[in-house]
């Protein structure tokens, strides 16, 4: 087992352990508030996984940051890293010849991507970053970026209802 994997695993335990609360709250806000009933709290997405492979990966039904924590399940089982490029649905562009490279490496909760701008981002400067990722990736690497995501997305939430 890598020295990344084994931080996914010990890094999302501790997150899942530590966050549990969190979880049991969004999910009971995401179900109460519900417009439809019986739709569930969680949205599920087919996406492409180390090598291609395709899995489901579930999110809550919020628009909210809080959305992504069910990811951490994905993290302990394998299918996602807590650091890597965007997840992408199997027949996205990118998935295919030349960006088949992208497929290398695990999905990643947060990337270089959430801390450069997210969404604010042009496609193919997002494309870029992930790329960079697998070409370069390293422990050290992970550790910078997941230290920069939470204060990313603050700024982002602190931009949004500026």
């Amino acid at each position: 087992m890598t020295a990344k994997r084994t931080f996914d695993i010990v890094g999302g335990l501790a997150l899942l352990v530590a966050l549990s609360p969190l979880l049991a709250a969004v999910a009971l806000s995401v179900a109460l508030g519900s417009a439809t009933p019986g739709r569930g709290v969680l949205r599920r997405r087919t996406v492409a996984g180390l090598e291609g492979e395709p899995f489901t990966m579930l999110t809550f039904r919020t628009k909210s940051p809080l959305a992504a924590l069910p990811l951490l399940v994905h993290v302990v089982g394998g299918r996602m890293s807590l650091v890597g490029p965007c997840p992408l649905t199997p027949g996205h562009r990118e998935c295919a010849g030349e960006g088949r490279r992208r497929l290398s490496v695990r999905p990643g909760l947060t990337g270089p991507w959430q801390i450069s701008g997210r969404s604010d981002l042009p496609w193919e400067e997002r494309e870029l970053l992930d790329l960079h990722y697998v070409d370069h990736h390293w422990l050290g690497m992970d550790l910078t970026i997941l230290a920069r995501t939470l204060p990313a997305v603050r700024r982002r939430r602190a931009a949004r209802f500026a």
